[in-house]
């Protein structure tokens, strides 16, 4: 049986233009005889996944959108099962795109014949084109404006730019995090890494709206940054963003939010609060509680020192961080969205099998839903999910067949 041959395409990656990313894809496959080998990211919103074939005309659609909620490009986006259908000259076959460990889109490819091995193949095509669209998303324009599927403001375009991967994951945890308004969005915005044997997370909301929310919290994940890489511990890392939001604007403005690690080896969970929301932890399908931690003045108005709580979690455990936005909309009648609403949705959305990317999308396109598909302020969720020691299967991307 054939093989796909990466070496072609490894040795004509490094001068290769963006423009050449799916004939890369292409020469990668030939062995296997696939054709036909389309191209789809989702969009910042995971509503629809866009094609991105380039052609020299970036308003060029080239072949149509597809509807994450609908197609099979869709299913197999929000799911990552591989989907294949009949066809009269092959086999069509669709798999996840994936980052990494971040399911970002849909390759789809014909092949003349189709058996547990080539499927194999096909699974592992999926993501060697993801680190192909990894590493030329740092290169170009070209695939984030393919992603838009309208335009973005100035303070959303500065926001996205500052995110990381919306999931991580290894072997012991997840991190994800979504937000709302994709496209409008100033103000809200979390940060994770994985280092050494420690997850490390945070979540921010800038006061205010527009280009100078976006700049506040620019500088807190700055500052969180600069601490974190400088080794320092978690108090300290909570007062050195205090202290550049102080700096900065003395006093007339802050930044709520949490700044967490956890323990990959352990479990346990260590956060600071300046000013925010309380998490909600997920036990068995269940939202046991929200977790406590005593709370110190948001960021930016003089924290004298900074309160570490501390949570040990069980293999399974889930912890859902947020702004306020998720909860403070109201529908068109007025009725408030509320903590209890979210908790319950959370935790029926638990129930799906679905990992816990595809259920933080779910639950922001119901709040939007719920607010008559326009936020009053934005709304963000970043959740960090613990599978044990070991790790485990839990909430891991599938391996191929």
């Amino acid at each position: 049986m054939s093989s796909l041959d990466y070496s072609a395409a490894l040795d004509a990656v490094v001068e290769a233009s963006p423009r050449e990313l799916v004939g890369l894809i292409r020469a990668a496959a030939a062995p296997i005889g696939a054709e036909d080998i389309f191209v789809y990211l989702a969009d910042f919103q995971g509503i629809v996944l866009q094609p991105v074939l380039l052609s020299p005309d970036l308003s060029d659609p080239i072949f149509g959108e597809e509807e994450v909620a609908t197609s099979i490009a869709g299913r197999v986006f929000r799911t990552g099962e591989v989907v294949t259908r009949e066809r009269e000259r092959g086999v069509r076959v669709w798999v996840p795109l994936v980052e990494r460990g971040e399911r970002t889109g849909t390759l789809a490819l014909t092949l003349p014949r189709l058996d547990d091995l080539l499927l194999a193949e096909c699974t592992r095509l999926g993501r060697f084109a993801g680190v192909l669209v990894r590493a030329f998303g740092r290169a170009t324009d070209e695939l984030h404006l393919r992603r838009r599927s309208r335009s973005m403001t100035l303070a959303a375009g500065m926001q996205w730019d500052l995110l990381p991967p919306l999931t991580v994951r290894c072997a012991q945890a997840v991190a994800c995090g979504r937000l709302e308004p994709a496209y409008e969005i100033a103000g809200d915005a979390f940060d994770y890494v994985l280092n050494y044997d420690h997850l490390h997370a945070a979540i921010f909301d800038g006061m205010g709206h527009g280009v100078e929310s976006t700049l506040m919290t620019t500088l807190a994940i700055g500052a969180y940054r600069h601490a974190r890489r400088a080794g320092e511990p978690l108090s300290a890392m909570h007062l050195a963003v205090d202290e550049a939001v102080a700096a900065q604007y003395d006093g007339e403005a802050f930044v709520t939010g949490v700044i967490a690690s956890l323990a990959l080896d352990t479990g346990v969970l260590e956060w600071t609060n300046a000013g925010h929301p309380l998490p909600l932890l997920l036990r068995g399908h269940r939202v046991v509680r929200q977790l406590s931690c005593p709370p110190s003045f948001p960021f930016g108005l003089g924290a004298a020192s900074a309160q570490v709580a501390r949570e040990d979690l069980e293999p399974g455990d889930c912890v859902l961080f947020l702004t306020d936005g998720m909860v403070e909309g109201r529908s068109p009648i007025g009725d408030s969205f509320g903590i209890e609403r979210l908790a319950d949705m959370w935790a029926q959305q638990s129930t799906s099998g679905q990992p816990p990317e595809e259920i933080l999308r779910r639950l922001l396109i119901a709040v939007v839903d719920y607010n008559g598909g326009k936020l009053r302020d934005d709304a963000t969720l970043m959740q960090l999910c613990w599978n044990g020691p070991h790790g485990s299967r839990l909430n891991r991307q599938p391996m191929a067949p």
